[in-house]
């Protein structure tokens, strides 16, 4: 019972370390962001950190890794395979256009972006946590529907990143680099009924 309510407290811990670290890595960046700065929020000392991280590349790469875990979960973890399949891959875009272009999202990619030149193994960490399992969750679904007759394709991972990439689009670029604003719900929706008719006309099963 003790151990299991010690390790429990460290879990919780942890997290507390990972919520503010991700707010004060947001808010100032890699470069600027201190351990000082995050144990000050947090309410500890640096020595408090470093019993979890050895470094504050340590604790971005785990920010990094759960943020992405997060999302993927948000994006493609309720995947339903059975029913109206253009319903359902209407809905998968939309969660995946919400999380993509949102401005905490964008944020760690610039983040990712800028670090990754320094550190290329935190934009291995991104995308093995990030767009490569979000990939291989969508490609589940779509080997499921091709198993049924519903989808023409021969590769579902390569399916599923055409797919994520339709939906994204211009605007993902457009978002990067702060040149416009964020999209309402109804741009949204319509960003992804548009890439769902071009993917089922190229990979339907009764495409003509």
């Amino acid at each position: 019972m003790g151990h299991s309510a010690t390790r429990m407290d460290r879990e919780t811990r942890r997290e507390a370390i990972l919520d503010v670290a991700q707010e004060v890595f947001l808010e100032q960046g890699f470069a600027a962001a201190s351990m000082s700065e995050i144990a000050s929020r947090l309410g500890g000392s640096k020595a408090t950190l470093y019993n979890y991280f050895k470094s504050k590349d340590e604790l971005f790469g785990a920010f990094v890794e759960r943020r992405c875990f997060w999302q993927s979960e948000a994006m493609f973890g309720p995947l339903r395979v059975e029913g109206d399949m253009a319903a359902e891959l209407v809905r998968l875009g939309q969660a995946y256009l919400t999380h993509v272009l949102s401005e905490t999202n964008l944020r760690m990619m610039r983040l990712i972006v800028a670090e990754a030149e320094r550190w290329p193994e935190i934009g291995r960490i991104f995308y093995e946590a990030g767009p490569r399992r979000g990939a291989e969750r969508l490609a589940s679904a779509f080997r499921a529907w091709a198993a049924e007759g519903r989808l023409a394709i021969t590769d579902p991972h390569a399916a599923a990143l055409t797919f994520m990439g339709l939906c994204k689009d211009g605007w993902f670029t457009l978002r990067l680099c702060n040149a416009g604003p964020e999209l309402t719900p109804t741009q949204i929706e319509a960003q992804a009924k548009s890439a769902v008719a071009i993917f089922l006309r190229a990979f339907g099963a009764e495409r003509a």
